[in-house]
């Protein structure tokens, strides 16, 4: 388990405060980086899911470190509460998700999610299903540019889409990544111009969003009383979701003065960081995929679910 640096590792584990005899959920497996160090801080349980079957394959040294405490789970961190209801745990004292791809994935030429690299076009982080290769090469131009503008927020979308139309078909993340930066200005800001059109694709083809969206719904009906949640979110997109989830169930909803009073849904968590929290410098410094990490974390409290109240 080597190549990746856990971002804000030490703010993580301080918010979700293991304790003995706690079992904690690692949605984002990953490198085991966060997973190791909950370990180490308590003789806790840890379940690390990750829907990469080479993170999983990966963590196997450490499962064998910590035969009883740990287990290891290949699916969608969307698919806790059944995954975790097939090991007899029916609650948990604190989750956490460190959101999109992870340095091992894009180091991985043949994975195909980096421009830095000239690799197939793939991005599949599970392996099957529909590939980046097969959406460039067979979406309408316009699905395409929408795709590219909402998940991207790229400003060009609509040009860049019309560029991938005229070279098709594309195999490679090079020929792609040729072609938007052809298209899209370069100002100096240093983000390369097919980063964006890159993101976007990776989140379609995983979908990235609707996973958190499931993702949050589920720890909020398997977190305990106290319970903690915290998320890392590196794009705009995700940490408004995360924002909005949390920020509507940390305060009863608005009544309505124009339409008859009902019932309230009482808060079901409780912000621990009013702001996302932000890493410094110096590990910006040293890990330069950490400068646009968001952390937002909160505590379930004794209050239903909230179910479609929101």
């Amino acid at each position: 388990m080597t190549g990746h640096e856990t971002v804000l590792l030490a703010a993580t584990v301080t918010l979700l405060a293991p304790r003995d005899g706690a079992t904690y959920l690692d949605g984002t497996f990953g490198g085991g980086g966060l997973t190791a160090a909950l370990l180490a801080a308590a003789s806790c349980r840890v379940v690390g899911v990750d829907r990469d079957p080479q993170a999983i394959a990966a963590g196997a040294d450490l499962a064998r470190r910590y035969p009883q405490r740990l287990i290891l789970v290949r699916d969608r961190f969307s698919a806790m509460q059944q995954l975790l209801a097939g090991h007899g745990i029916g609650a948990v004292d604190g989750i956490a998700f460190d959101l999109g791809v992870s340095s091992m994935q894009i180091d991985q030429a043949e994975r195909g999610f980096s421009f830095r690299f000239d690799g197939p076009l793939d991005m599949r982080m599970e392996g099957d299903g529909t590939s980046a290769e097969e959406l460039v090469n067979t979406l309408p131009e316009r699905r395409l540019a929408e795709l590219i503008q909402r998940y991207g927020e790229e400003r060009h979308a609509r040009r860049v889409a019309r560029a991938i139309v005229a070279a098709r078909p594309l195999r490679r993340t090079a020929e792609l990544a040729a072609i938007v930066r052809k298209t899209v200005p370069y100002h100096g800001s240093g983000l390369d111009p097919a980063t964006r059109t890159f993101q976007a694709l990776r989140m379609e083809v995983n979908d990235e969003l609707g996973e958190l969206e499931r993702g949050l719904a589920a720890a909020e009906r398997l977190l305990v009383p106290g319970g903690r949640l915290v998320v890392i979110a590196f794009h705009s997109l995700e940490d408004r979701c995360v924002k909005n989830f949390l920020g509507a169930r940390s305060l009863p909803l608005a009544v309505s003065r124009h339409r008859p009073a009902v019932p309230q849904p009482l808060p079901s968590f409780r912000l621990l960081t009013r702001r996302p929290l932000r890493p410094g410098a110096d590990e910006i410094a040293r890990n330069p995929r950490a400068r646009s990490a968001r952390l937002r974390a909160a505590e379930r409290t004794a209050a239903p679910v909230w179910g479609n109240a929101a």
